[in-house]
C-alpha cells in the first residue's frame, strides 16, 4: 500500500499528475483542487489512497488528510466510484461537503459534473446519520479527540471553527444533532473563512427561532 508521495512534479494533465521520486514517475489521480496546488518542477507531498482492481491499479493522491477522508466517505456509497469521488471535490471543500450532507442539500452536490439528483439524494442518505452520530459522540469525547472512523476526521478536522460552535452549542444544552444541523446552515451560507463567534451567532438565531429550536 502506498500511503504517501513526496517528489518533484513531473507532469499535470486531465485529472492526474505524474510525481517523480526518485526516478520513478507516479501516475496519481487528483480532484481539480488538488492539482491547481500544483506546477510543474515543484516539490510536493502527497497523501494517497491505492486501489487495486481486476483490470488496473489505481493511485488516487490528496493534498491534504480532510480531502482524503472525505474521498473515502463518498467512495463508500454505493455508486459512488473514484472518479465520481474526485468530480465532487473538485466543486467543494470538505467542509462544505459535510455541511451539504447534514443539510441535505443536493443543490451543492449535483454542482459535481455527473452527480445527478438521484445519486446525491443515495450520498445523503447514506452518510448523514454517521456524520451526526460522530458529532454526538464528539461531544461526549471533547470533540477533537475524534479522528477514527469514515466521518471523523472530516467533520472534527475539515473545520475547527464548526467543532467549536457546536461544542458550544451543546455546552448550552442543545441536542448534538440540532446544533450541527444549525452551525452547518450558517457555515454555509457565510463561508468557510467564518470563524467561530460568527456560527455561534448565526446559530443561536437560528435556534432561537420557536418554530425551529424543537
Amino acid at each position: 500500500m502506498i500511503a504517501k508521495l513526496t517528489g518533484i512534479v513531473d507532469t499535470i494533465g486531465s485529472g492526474f499528475a505524474v510525481i517523480d521520486v526518485g526516478g520513478v514517475g507516479y501516475l496519481v489521480q487528483c480532484s481539480g483542487r488538488t492539482l491547481a496546488g500544483l506546477s510543474p518542477g515543484a516539490r510536493v507531498s502527497l497523501v494517497t489512497d491505492m486501489q487495486v482492481r481486476e483490470d488496473a491499479i489505481v493511485l488516487y493522491g490528496f493534498a491534504d488528510t480532510a480531502e482524503q477522508e472525505c474521498f473515502r466517505m463518498l467512495t463508500g456509497v454505493q455508486g459512488v466510484g473514484g472518479k465520481a469521488a474526485l468530480s465532487i471535490l473538485a466543486v467543494v471543500t470538505p467542509g462544505d461537503l459535510v455541511a451539504a450532507i447534514v443539510s441535505a442539500d443536493r443543490a451543492m452536490l449535483t454542482r459535481a459534473p455527473g452527480i445527478g439528483p438521484k445519486l446525491a439524494t443515495r450520498i445523503i442518505n447514506e452518510l448523514r446519520a454517521s456524520i451526526e452520530k460522530t458529532a454526538a459522540h464528539g461531544q461526549r469525547t471533547g470533540g477533537g479527540g475524534v479522528s477514527s472512523g469514515v466521518a471523523g476526521g472530516v467533520i472534527w478536522g475539515a473545520s475547527s471553527g464548526v467543532a467549536d460552535a457546536v461544542s458550544a452549542l451543546a455546552n448550552l444544552g442543545f441536542k448534538p444533532t440540532e446544533a450541527l444541523d444549525a452551525v452547518s446552515e450558517v457555515a454555509a451560507r457565510l463561508g468557510g473563512e467564518a470563524g467561530t463567534e460568527a456560527l455561534i451567532r448565526g446559530a443561536l438565531a437560528k435556534l432561537a427561532r420557536p418554530e425551529e429550536v424543537r
